[in-house]
């Protein structure tokens, strides 16, 4: 029997489901289940990637205390998509940078907008 999502360790919970500490979280997990369901990667291989980047980051010096994790869920979930060809390196490199941008240009306490571009003029 192939591992699934069923498989993971107990998360912090809640009656209505796994509680996250921040919106992102929530979201890079449900990705991840997601693009395991629709058969672009097995959960094995998801375990195994999630597991090296933990390992990664343990050996650069990561206390493993659990506020990172979901840190390196979103770098296991990068790495899986490079590998996987699920999108070109160059088009989440870019996505990436227009995350920062709009990080930087949001004010503190507000809730970060994307835009479409880069070139995209303030409104």
């Amino acid at each position: 029997m192939n591992p699934s999502i069923h498989d993971l360790p107990a998360l912090p919970r809640n009656p209505e489901g796994p509680v996250f500490k921040e919106p992102w979280e929530a979201q890079a997990f449900a990705l991840a289940v997601h693009l395991s369901e629709a058969g672009l990667f097995t959960w094995s291989e998801w375990a195994a990637i999630l597991g090296q980047e933990i390992k990664e980051a343990q050996h650069r010096g990561d206390p493993d205390l659990g506020n990172t994790y979901y840190h390196h869920w979103l770098n296991a979930l990068e790495r899986i998509c490079k590998q996987k060809g699920l999108v070109p390196v160059a088009e989440l490199l870019r996505r990436k940078e227009e995350w920062r941008l709009a990080h930087l240009h949001t004010p503190h306490g507000k809730p970060v907008e994307l835009r479409t571009t880069l070139s995209e003029p303030d409104a």
